[in-house]
């Protein structure tokens, strides 16, 4: 019997039956919201070594180069090490969030921890994009500003235009790069988080009308 069908039953009760079923209604709402807040550190944990992998991939000597083409190659690497101090901060968060659902006894605790839960993949979420939207902003900034770096990096690639057709090139790259990566980022962040944090607000207001 799923909680929906459990609540209908549950309202036909006497008042001491329903006491129970409180109770019982209570610890399935909390048993689901444990197991979401895991499967979000589960997520991020995912999240967090597919980025790493794919990092190291691209911090190949040949990037590297590239990097260093345009003076961001201290940057970059400062970057990355930032970024994964925070993403590991917010693992730890995410897993103290799934202990602390997992021990509470009453439930308007337990709509405390829910919201602070959606507030905190709420911020995590905006963070991942904010900063990469930032990088690719400074990285973007400091090609163009500087002479001769849109023709440097894309000599790596061995591309053979003239000058106004590498900033042609180039201006379209970036456009697609940032509609793939905004994409990227709708379908891990909406899609994923976003399903997980839409049922623990429907948790939250089963709660309400317990």
């Amino acid at each position: 019997m799923d909680l929906a069908q459990y609540k209908k039953v549950w309202k036909g009760q006497p008042k001491e039956a329903n006491e129970v079923s409180t109770l019982e209604i209570y610890k399935m709402t909390q048993s689901k919201s444990t197991s979401i807040v895991k499967w979000i550190f589960i997520v991020g944990l995912l999240e967090f070594i597919f980025f790493l992998v794919l990092n190291l991939i691209l911090l190949e000597p040949n990037h590297n180069e590239i990097f260093g083409n345009v003076n961001l190659t201290q940057f970059v690497n400062f970057s990355y090490y930032f970024n994964y101090l925070v993403v590991v901060l917010f693992l730890i968060i995410f897993y103290r969030n799934y202990i602390s659902v997992s021990t509470v006894d009453d439930t308007k605790t337990l709509m405390k921890k829910i919201i602070k839960v959606r507030k905190t993949v709420k911020f995590y979420i905006f963070y991942n994009i904010f900063i990469n939207i930032l990088m690719l902003v400074i990285y973007n900034i400091v090609v163009f500003s500087a002479p001769d770096t849109i023709k440097i990096v894309l000599s790596n690639y061995d591309i053979a235009l003239d000058e106004s057709q590498m900033m042609t090139v180039y201006i379209i790259s970036q456009v697609i790069a940032v509609v793939m990566i905004l994409l990227f980022l709708f379908l891990l962040y909406y899609l994923l988080y976003g399903t997980l944090l839409k049922k623990l607000k429907k948790n939250y207001k089963e709660l309400t009308k317990l």
